[in-house]
This record gives C-alpha cells, structure tokens and sequence, in this order.
C-alpha cells in the first residue's frame, strides 16, 4: 500500500470478503468477481466484493489487521496474481487459527471454502491438505497433488 501510513478498516458485511488489493484491471476484476459468484450447481459463495482503492497493494498480514474486529474468520483476496493469472486463484487468508496464514483456491471451488468456512464446518488447516506445486488449492484442477 503506497502513501498510507494509517489502515482503513475492512467494512462491515454479512457475507465473505472479496477484498481487491490490485487494481491494475478493472475488466480481470469483474471477471473474477462473476466467476467467483457463479453458482456451481445448487452451491455458491456468497461474497461481498469490496472496491476501494484505500486497500490497494495490502499484503496479507495488513489485511490481518484492517480485519481485527470484523468478525469475520477469513477474507478472499483479489491481489495481483489473482487478477492477471488467467485461472483467477483468489488469496484466502485465515483472519482466527493462524492470523496471515494463507491458501489460495480458483473461483469455481471458492463454494466449498467459503461455505465451509463460514459454516464452522472446516477449518483452514483442512480445506489446505492437498496441494498442488503452483500452491493453488486441489480445487484449481490441475492433475498433479502434493498430498
């Protein structure tokens, strides 16, 4: 984040955060937005998309931080990989077990996470065992797993 020496916080809202940290691409950043709202079947994630540009260039430890007292245990992240990669692999990062910890999960499988998530179903540390080498989540399709 360049030029701010004091962190907005994260605003109130009843669903998951989709926070943008890049904004190099407003096109890429309605595409994800779309894709990661898409219902996949009777299942969907329910984000809210948060458009400020006072959270450009956060890392995930400062989201940690404009997150305190939100109440939410994790927030989706669309950061510069997100936003130019193709594939649109959103940073989630875990706001309650591990503060900063993080994973990343393609749009079409961020259901599953959020939904889970937000349900107290599973936990971060769960929805992070199988792996694969780009350290996108199982979920990105790709035939390899590091499990």
């Amino acid at each position: 984040m360049t030029g701010h020496s004091v962190l907005k916080p994260l605003p109130p809202t009843n669903d998951s955060p989709l926070l943008r940290t890049d904004f190099s691409d407003d096109a890429r950043w309605n595409e994800l937005c779309a894709a990661i709202q898409a219902p996949s079947g009777e299942f969907r994630a329910y984000v809210s998309p948060i458009d400020d540009q006072a959270f450009d260039g956060l890392t995930a430890e400062q989201v940690v931080e404009v997150a305190d007292g939100s109440g939410q245990s994790f927030v989706f992240i669309a950061d510069r990989f997100a936003i130019t990669n193709r594939e649109h692999p959103v940073l989630v990062v875990d706001l309650v077990e591990e503060p900063g910890r993080t994973f990343r999960v393609v749009p079409s499988e961020a259901w599953g996470v959020e939904n889970n998530l937000s349900l107290a179903n599973m936990d971060s540390k769960s929805s992070r065992t199988r792996r694969i080498p780009t350290g996108f989540s199982a979920a990105s399709r790709r035939p390899e797993s590091l499990s």
